[in-house]
């Protein structure tokens, strides 16, 4: 079986610190090559991969201004479809612009969707459901007009995430700064709850940011890391007592909810998007509904058991049940 696995290029494969989409493409390449499958990752040049390497833009755009977002993203999109001849599958995880090509070509194609940024995208979704094998990453994000092939939830390297089975007294903020992530609520709640809260994430909307966010860095109380990456990553999602998680869209998939999880960290969300297929209420954390509700949920995190939450993330979330369940898919795609 020969995959062409087609990454989004806002940023590298992997990222060196935000980007979830090329973070599970990476994921995923890196798991099927190690089960022997032939895969071709067409990816930035800069690119990490065991696999073969194909690309034509030198670096993600997110991270070189001088790049345009549409003509890289042309240029990358077309090169695999002009390679189509040469795979079993095509493997598309860079969102909507490739369906455009999938009649053009012979070559089955999946794509993960990996959300929907807006109901304006849906109608190219909905052109090509007939051609494309579509992947949703949570029952919740299944959108209703469209057709599906299959859900299949992200994965995580559980053994990347060492088990810290203590924590600290402080709550963790760990995403970008966002109105939807809610980043102010989570300094509200840490304030309500009398204790320290550590942020961690990119600066996506700065205004934002400097109204919800940076009045209320002190340093000791409310601290933001910035991006962080590798041992800081993991230190900060295990060295948590709870995960506060209150966001303010439905999110179709939470990866640093299942990392912290993997560390033996409660994570604490508003019952919103696919968050009631991550968390086991009062098993690895609480959902709630309301912000007093999540204020009180704080001050009973202590019934969580960290070694039940480590254990749940292994189970339901690893990386090896994430990859399996892409080659059954896979299979199917070809045997139809």
């Amino acid at each position: 079986m020969k995959i062409a696995m087609l990454a989004p290029i806002s940023w590298r494969t992997p990222p060196r610190h935000y980007g979830p989409w090329e973070l599970v493409t990476s994921l995923l390449t890196e798991a099927l090559v190690a089960r022997g499958v032939d895969v071709t990752l067409f990816a930035t040049a800069d690119s990490l991969t065991a696999g073969q390497l194909e690309s034509v833009v030198p670096t993600g755009y997110s991270e070189d201004p001088t790049l345009d977002a549409k003509v890289m993203e042309i240029l990358h999109i077309s090169n695999v479809f002009e390679h189509a001849g040469d795979y079993d599958i095509i493997h598309n995880q860079a969102d909507f612009m490739p369906l455009a090509f999938s009649r053009l070509v012979d070559t089955p194609i999946v794509t993960t969707i990996h959300g929907f940024s807006s109901e304006r995208i849906v109608p190219v979704f909905k052109r090509y459901e007939d051609r494309v094998h579509y992947v949703a990453i949570s029952e919740s994000d299944r959108h209703p007009d469209l057709r599906y092939a299959a859900t299949i939830h992200h994965g995580i390297p559980i053994e990347d995430f060492p088990f810290d089975p203590v924590g600290s007294e402080d709550l963790l903020f760990f995403g970008r700064m966002h109105p939807d992530k809610g980043a102010g609520e989570a300094i509200r709640a840490a304030q309500a709850s009398g204790r320290r809260l550590t942020m961690a994430g990119i600066v996506q909307d700065q205004g934002y940011y400097d109204r919800e966010v940076a009045p209320f860095l002190d340093g000791e109380n409310v601290v933001h890391l910035g991006a962080v990456g590798g041992a800081d990553r993991t230190r900060a999602l295990g060295g948590a007592r709870a995960l506060l998680h209150l966001i303010d869209f439905d999110e179709p998939f939470g990866l640093s909810v299942v990392e912290a999880m993997a560390c033996g960290t409660p994570v604490i969300a508003y019952r919103r998007g696919s968050m009631a297929e991550l968390i086991e209420n009062g098993v690895t954390g609480f959902l709630v509904d309301s912000f007093d509700e999540a204020v009180a949920a704080i001050a009973r995190v202590g019934e969580i058991n960290r070694v039940v939450c480590r254990e749940t993330a292994k189970k339901r979330f690893s990386v090896d049940r994430m990859a399996n369940a892409y080659l059954e898919l896979y299979k199917r795609v070809l045997t139809r």
